[in-house]
């Protein structure tokens, strides 16, 4: 059993890059914020809705440090109507998490949308708490960010990025083998410190999708993929790079990256039969 090669994969890209992601991203992922920002960013996406295609909303979070304005997340909801929007959370902590994740409960939204709660904490036990909170109030996908410091505490290494990225899977490990994580549990995983952490879920096909820029802000800082990954996380981040043009852009390293990072997880090389981005 192999639920890898099931999973809906993103990998966010700068304004330059957006066309050009559909042919190897599974869906899209929204961040509310630049739709405000960016006309162009923010015609794409109604054009991908208008196309049809799997759209998964942000709150922005990690991109703002806070969840991006309520009024205006709830407005590009009901203009874009994702197939999923993830709630607004607050960094590592669990009690005003989980009072925003009821606040979010009060509101109506397009019947096509599902509501995605993530698991804050500051340690183990911690997170357990909120998984269950979060189940109790209704919600029935939960995230699980790839930053979280208690990472470090699970699996404790020098390399800090290879302990939060073994840290995080070896909470869900243990949520599973403890009968808290259920084979029909559906689970997103928002980002990575390393981008060989996935081969890791093998099987586990209750992850049903997962997000990260890696193999792309790699390929921004000049950094290729080893066949095993990485050992550190790139330094650069979205807020660095949106404004980049696409003559800045080494696109083959880009596609070595992205067709590495499949590779080494053991996913399909492309969405559907597509064949290279160059």
């Amino acid at each position: 059993m192999d639920g890898l090669r099931n999973m809906k994969i993103n990998h966010e890209v700068p304004r330059a890059l957006l066309t050009l992601s559909e042919q190897f991203n599974n869906y899209d992922f929204v961040l509310p914020h630049l739709l405000d920002e960016d006309d162009e960013y923010k015609q794409y996406f109604i054009e991908a809705k208008r196309k049809g295609r799997y759209l998964i909303m942000d709150n922005s979070l990690h991109e703002l440090g806070h969840a991006y304005d309520s009024k205006r997340l709830l407005y590009w909801i009901e203009q874009l109507e994702p197939d999923e929007f993830i709630v607004p959370d607050v960094w590592e902590d669990m009690h005003q998490t989980c009072r925003s994740a009821k606040e979010w409960k009060q509101y109506t939204y397009p019947s096509c949308t599902t509501l995605v709660a993530v698991v804050q904490a500051n340690s183990y036990g911690n997170a357990v708490e909120c998984y269950f909170n979060l189940e109790g109030l209704g919600y029935n996908k939960l995230a699980f960010s790839y930053g979280a410091n208690y990472y470090n505490d699970i699996f404790e290494h020098e390399n800090k990025d290879l302990g939060k990225a073994m840290g995080r899977s070896g909470v869900i490990h243990k949520m599973y083998e403890s009968g808290i994580i259920k084979d029909n549990s559906r689970i997103h995983l928002l980002g990575c410190a390393i981008p060989q952490e996935f081969k890791y879920y093998k099987g586990f096909n209750f992850i049903e999708s997962i997000d990260t820029s890696n193999p792309v802000m790699a390929a921004l800082e000049g950094i290729k993929y080893d066949d095993f990954g990485l050992e550190e996380k790139p330094k650069a981040n979205m807020n660095d790079h949106f404004d980049i043009t696409i003559d800045n852009i080494n696109l083959e390293l880009l596609e070595h990256n992205i067709k590495t990072f499949r590779t080494i997880n053991g996913f399909s090389p492309y969405p559907k039969e597509h064949t290279g981005i160059l």
